[in-house]
């Protein structure tokens, strides 16, 4: 097949020629084969490239080539110490970043290919369930309502196959395929014997040809086009204002450093690389490791919790949802529906409701609910005498199904759907053998019976049915008309055991539940109460529908009952629920909640839902239950925490170091540290940092929604900075005036300190309260105090002369870890007046 030919256009066994297929498909040697020749189904084809290659690529900091090219210089002009620390330094630097992204990112590709779309797929003539990135031309897959359509092809069989493909045509109304050969010069849009790549089945079954794969698929040609960018989240426009702060500040510094010792007419070659070392000192190269590893550890932990994270930011996003929307069935409830009753339209049991419903669900096509299988499994009827003639697909807006059947020349519409729906295009009703008009007196009755069913906690479904000539040969939306109501089918769903803990549980973590039902509001409302959930405001589809946006944005707060809903009104709430200031998730499991999902800021999905939600959700729960959603809430806090730590490490110790540092170059007669001091100074502080994301966090920052503000960040960096200056420069005193230091006793007593400083201040950043009554993780405190312990040997090792580094005597060791320790003690406080301070202004 020409890759810009219309494969719609040849006759169907010249296609299969060509595809050296038929229609029972490959077989998995030859499929296999073919997967290695034309290469996974997928529009952008990752190439696993060697480690190596991804080992280089992370040299492409201009930093780092920047200060590989000085030391190279310096090695040319005779000092070879130096360059052999400086690459040696950089090079453990570059592997350590390396080794933890590799990693992270290595876990975090396996645990989405546990949930990745698989296709079922006709494989030596038997169907099997594949991952879609394996299908290869010549391949059958077998389509159902709920799939999306795995590639490009030609269809081969179809039963009332519906196809949503605006994504390509713009054309929002299902288009029916059928199995036979188009026009002569027909388009895209007017293939109808053609499926194609990113389409959705929205009603039907049918089987598929595939033609075309990944980029050469007609989505493929424009998939660059369509591709958008993610919105950033506000954490990651935080942590991108954090950089472009601390690049500022950098820059600027670094500047005033090289005019400085331009001034005072020092080395240029050796104040470019105190220059360059500074700035990698300075910026948060560590930042974009310590994002991938502490978001990968939680997308881990929570694989453990059985919730799998398909987008890696929502890790930290779950964390900071204050509302979370969900519809009631399979979370709150049970999700085992059984047909409990079948009554006529006075609350009489019915055999004949029964039999009519069941007709219904046997026949449609479009995807089953589980109240069609309930009615399925409920009992077994004959259906041998019908034939289905046609049916009018399930729809959202019209919320009923119509099959179109025959039996011995007789032609029957059924109906079933919402009751309210339903009987609101009934002229008629049945009364034992009798078919009496329905009038308003009868009108109420049958309303009497529909809700009396309803509080005592039954779903419930409206059945109707009409003649139809026997020459009509199709059904179409207006033939649901002048029916006949038979009766109402009763299901029960009860209420999850586990669901009331989970709701109290989310409750007391500053969770709100908004239920987003397409019941009404009588059966939710018995939901929430077996569950001790007040009601504390109802919106119904019908209200929704006639509010404005500003009016829905003026209720949605108070309104936690939302019954009667279509899929764009969910999205309406979603949305009215954002622009208040909320971080909302949105859990979805149906064939039209991919809009909602995407709409949330944290879009959830289980296993079990159709491929349109789970490709459209950022997290996929294998079990529909809330607790490992509230689990899974804690965890997000908990991300969000680890991260913040090492962005308070930066903006105070560490930042605080670099600016005395490059304030000494201002004061003092030399360098205050030596260029390969200063990188082997930022190497051991990167290495202390990177047990992090293992630590916990306090129990306080589990307990309410936690968002980004770069106000406290900078209010934490104007508060505690200056702290590390201070000692700073109380340590340059001491060094000069106590112990009359020269250069080499000076860049050992600084660094020391420095290195001790800024390593240890994690005990007192990584709480809120008393360092003393929060235990660190056992690596993170293990590397932190093996790093200083560390720098404190490192003069006496052999070779340290040749970094600079002379043995202290003894008495400067007893007066640096007193200039630690109370360094220690004055962050302790300054830290906690900070958060007394900023939680007087900022009440939650």
């Amino acid at each position: 097949m020409k890759p810009n030919s219309e494969f719609w256009q040849p006759p169907l066994p010249v296609l299969l020629d060509e595809l050296a297929t038929g229609p029972q498909g490959l077989g998995a040697a030859e499929a296999a084969a073919r997967l290695e020749r034309v290469g996974p189904n997928l529009l952008h084809p990752r190439s696993e490239r060697a480690w190596i290659f991804q080992l280089v690529r992370n040299f492409r900091n201009p930093l780092v080539l920047v200060l590989l090219a000085a030391s190279a210089v310096s090695g040319l002009l005779g000092d070879m110490m130096s360059f052999a620390v400086i690459t040696v330094i950089v090079l453990m630097s570059v592997v350590l970043d390396f080794f933890q992204e590799y990693r992270a990112s290595r876990a975090v590709d396996k645990l989405r290919s546990t949930v990745a779309l698989r296709a079922s797929v006709l494989r030596d003539g038997e169907a099997r369930e594949v991952p879609v990135a394996e299908l290869v031309p010549g391949d059958v897959v077998l389509l159902a309502a709920g799939d999306l359509v795995p590639a490009d092809g030609r269809v081969l069989a179809a039963r009332d196959l519906f196809v949503n493909q605006a994504l390509l045509t713009g054309e929002s109304y299902p288009v029916e395929k059928h199995a036979e050969e188009t026009p002569p010069g027909a388009d895209l849009a007017a293939a109808t014997n053609a499926l194609f790549l990113g389409t959705s089945i929205i009603s039907g079954n049918g089987r598929m040809l595939v033609v075309r794969t990944g980029a050469g698929t007609a989505l493929g040609q424009i998939a660059d086009t369509l591709a958008q960018r993610p919105q950033a989240t506000a954490f990651e426009r935080g942590t991108q204002a954090f950089g472009v702060l601390i690049l500022r500040l950098t820059v600027i510094l670094v500047l005033a450093v090289l005019l400085i010792n331009a001034v005072f007419e020092r080395p240029l070659l050796e104040s470019f690389l105190f220059a360059v070392a500074l700035a990698v000192g300075l910026t948060p190269e560590l930042l974009p490791m310590v994002l991938s590893v502490t978001l990968s550890q939680g997308a881990m932990r929570l694989a453990r919790r059985k919730v799998i994270v398909k987008r890696l930011s929502a890790v930290q996003e779950l964390g900071g949802i204050d509302v979370l929307c969900t519809d009631k069935t399979g979370t709150l409830t049970e999700g085992r529906i059984r047909l409990e009753r079948h009554v006529d339209a006075l609350g009489r049991e019915s055999r004949r409701v029964l039999e009519f419903a069941y007709l219904n669900s046997q026949f449609e096509t479009g995807i089953r609910s589980p109240l069609d299988e309930a009615i399925l499994a409920h009992t077994h009827i004959d259906v041998d005498a019908w034939r289905k003639v046609d049916e009018v697909p399930f729809d959202f807006e019209r919320r009923r199904v119509s099959v179109l059947l025959e039996r011995e020349g007789e032609r029957r519409l059924f109906v079933k759907g919402s009751p309210e729906d339903v009987l609101r295009l009934c002229a008629r009703y049945e009364d034992g053998d009798a078919t009496l008009p329905l009038d308003d007196a009868a009108r109420a009755r049958i309303q009497a019976v529909f809700e009396s069913l309803s509080c005592d906690g039954f779903r419930v479904l409206g059945v109707a049915w009409r003649e139809a000539p026997p020459q009509q040969d199709h059904a179409v939306v207006t033939d649901e008309s002048e029916l006949v109501f038979s009766g109402f089918a009763a299901f029960l769903d009860p209420p999850k055991a586990s669901a009331a803990q989970a709701l109290a549980a989310l409750a007391a973590d500053g969770v709100a539940v908004k239920i987003v039902s397409g019941d009404n509001e009588l059966v939710a409302r018995y939901v929430c109460g077996r569950l001790n959930v007040p009601v504390s405001g109802v919106l119904n589809g019908a209200d929704l529908q006639a509010m404005d946006d500003p009016a829905l944005e003026a209720q949605v707060e108070r309104v936690n009952l939302f019954c009667r809903v279509t899929p764009a009104q969910k999205t309406r709430v979603l949305n009215a629920l954002r622009a208040r200031g909320h971080v909302v998730g949105f859990l979805g499991d149906g064939i039209n909640d991919a809009p909602a999902l995407h709409a949330a800021n944290v879009g959830i999905s289980v296993d079990s839902a159709v491929d349109v939600a789970k490709e459209a959700a950022d997290l996929v729960l294998l079990e529909p239950d809330l607790n490992v959603l509230q689990a899974g809430v804690r965890e997000g806090r908990r991300t969000f925490g680890n991260v913040t730590k090492y962005l308070m490490m930066g903006t105070s110790s560490n930042f605080g170091n670099m600016f005395s540092m490059a304030g000494g170059v201002l004061l003092l007669p030399f360098l205050p540290m030596l260029p390969l001091q200063i990188l082997l100074n930022n190497f051991l502080y990167d290495l202390s940092e990177i047990a992090i994301p293992l630590d916990e966090v306090d129990a306080e920052t589990l307990a309410r929604p936690r968002v980004w503000d770069m106000r406290f960040i900078q209010g934490f960096m104007l508060a505690l900075g200056p702290v590390s200056s201070l000692f700073d420069f109380l340590t340059f005193y001491v060094l000069l005036k106590v112990f009359d230091a020269n250069a080499a006793l000076f860049h050992t007593g600084w660094f020391i300190e420095s290195i001790a400083t800024q390593v240890l201040v994690i005990f007192i950043i990584r709480t809120r309260g008393s360092p003393f009554a929060s235990r660190p993780n056992g690596w993170l405190a293990a590397l932190s105090l093996g790093v200083v312990a560390f720098a404190m040997l490192l003069p006496a090792l052999p070779y340290a002369h040749h970094l600079g580094f002379v043995v202290p005597p003894p008495s400067l060791y007893a007066v640096l870890a007193g200039i630690v320790v109370a360094y220690l003690a004055v962050m302790l406080w300054a830290k906690q007046r900070f958060y007394r301070h900023w939680e007087r202004r900022h009440p939650q």
